[in-house]
């Protein structure tokens, strides 16, 4: 069974000992079925690094846990889900499993001396040089020699059905979506999961909110479909819910990025959160939860998705495993309500049949296998390193001309630009020295247009981000420069 990293809400400016907060989410997380019996969680050390707290309390609740008939611990093999689970529980569970079954029925029917494209500061590039190569290359190879002949055949629209229920299992536990195998579609990336959520839900001159400033790839993907945009501003607490709330006319769809706002960076609030869920009720409207990069969090940890505090089913969530291992393995997911399955299946087919069975094949094993829980835990610390010597060089060679907008999450950094300083001019500039940016005005939809740049830290090592911020502190003397 699949071990993965768990999302537990730990409050540690409240009365609550570490250790019953940490029973009671576990226990209300067997309860709610997102732990099912049998399915191995992490150690005791595994989880106190995740939750970064000392490993005493974690034990406590294990202990508690152990003695209730909740985990059953198996010498050498770790500590698991029992299979046999208190009678109250088995009712409550049965129930729950039930009630989901019969609401999924109805559903059923320029570079430095490298690549082009891999210089620093380059945006959405995992660190391709952490990736186990070999454990992936070998997972690929074995399942190459077994492939049968169904295999080899056209797939399923939807995905293999031992990967859809790998990543309900991972979206579970690590980040509290409310979801089952039968609710996961597998598609070709987070941009293929945006086209397919257009086709479906937007018509021609339907109206779509989002994020201001957002996402490039999302304001195409709904212009592709004939919908029209509506800005919505973000500020320090994620979108604007009451500004969506005065847009004029009939508000088919909102899309937004609550765990780690791209551009900015920002964390949706719990409050916002609950006000646009408020809103999509009440209107009848959709919700598109893109969790692009949710895994890495630097500053503290983050709220769950969006999705799992959704009481009404208006939340499409989205993501996609090109952040945590790399690009071109071009698997994405959606988890959709099940009144809408059969259409997105459908939209799925038209858009390019099913996804690579091979890929799939292999992605499973490396969850299964806990190969995925490890890999992440690993490029947190490696991605932190990054970060941070990014921000010293930043401060060293950039201090005058920038500001760091945020820095808490994710793999990349949105910075500021003094007044005066043109953001396309800028990345023109570092273009010809060999860096590669992005200009934060380009992710605007509308007039009102903030001067920054967004850099990647992901795909290089510390000293090349060291070294390039050097650089960028040039570019920038000579563009703050009249002439």
């Amino acid at each position: 069974m699949l071990m993965t990293t768990f999302y537990l809400p730990v409050d540690r400016s409240g009365g609550v000992p570490l250790h019953r907060q940490i029973y009671r989410e576990l226990r209300r997380a067997i309860l709610d079925g997102k732990l099912r019996p049998g399915q191995r969680i992490p150690s005791t050390r595994a989880l106190s690094l995740d939750l970064e707290v000392s490993r005493q309390p974690v034990l406590a609740a294990y202990e508690q846990l152990l003695h209730e008939g909740y985990l059953d611990g198996r010498l050498g093999s770790g500590t698991f889900v029992c299979a046999a689970l208190p009678d109250e529980l088995l009712q409550t569970t049965a129930k729950r499993a039930d009630a989901r079954a019969a609401a999924l029925r109805p559903a059923r029917q320029r570079p430095v001396n490298d690549d082009v494209g891999l210089g620093p500061f380059r945006m959405s590039l995992p660190a391709l040089d952490s990736f186990p190569h070999v454990l992936w290359a070998r997972l690929l190879a074995r399942h190459a020699r077994a492939l049968t002949q169904a295999q080899m055949a056209y797939g399923d629209p939807a995905g293999i059905m031992p990967l859809r229920a790998a990543v309900a299992e991972h979206l579970r536990a690590a980040r509290g979506v409310n979801c089952e195998a039968g609710q996961v579609l597998i598609v070709s990336g987070s941009q293929a999961a945006l086209r397919v959520a257009a086709a479906v839900l937007l018509e021609r001159n339907d109206l779509v909110a989002m994020e201001e400033p957002g996402y490039p790839g999302a304001r195409a993907a709904f212009r592709a479909a004939g919908a029209t945009v509506r800005a919505v501003p973000v500020d320090e607490e994620g979108m604007d819910v009451a500004a969506l709330q005065r847009l004029r006319g009939k508000v088919r769809a909102t899309y937004v990025t609550p765990s780690h706002q791209y551009p900015l960076g920002t964390t949706m609030t719990a409050a916002r959160r609950l006000a646009l869920l408020d809103w999509a009720h009440q209107k009848g409207a959709w919700v598109l939860e893109d969790d692009y990069d949710s895994e890495y969090r630097y500053v503290s940890r983050p709220l769950g998705a969006l999705q799992g505090m959704d009481a009404h089913g208006r939340v499409i969530y989205i993501g996609t495993f090109s952040k945590v291992l790399f690009p071109s393995v071009r698997v994405g997911y959606l988890v959709v309500p099940p009144s809408l399955w059969r259409r997105f299946v459908e939209a799925r087919m038209a858009l390019d049949l099913f996804s690579p069975t091979l890929y799939q094949l292999a992605l499973v094993e490396f969850l299964r296998e806990s190969h995925f829980s490890r890999h992440l835990r690993r490029m947190r610390g490696v991605y932190l390193q990054r970060r941070n010597a990014l921000l010293a060089g930043l401060g060293q060679h950039c201090a005058d001309y920038i500001t760091v907008y945020n820095a808490d999450a994710g793999l990349h950094i949105a910075i500021l630009l003094a007044d005066g300083l043109d953001d396309s001019d800028v990345v023109r500039r570092m273009t010809s020295r060999g860096l590669t940016a992005t200009a934060l005005s380009t992710c605007y939809g509308e007039q009102r247009r903030r001067s920054g740049l967004l850099l990647g830290f992901g795909g290089s090592n510390e000293q090349r981000l060291f070294e390039a911020t050097r650089v960028l502190g040039e570019v920038l003397i000579k563009a703050a420069t009249p002439l």
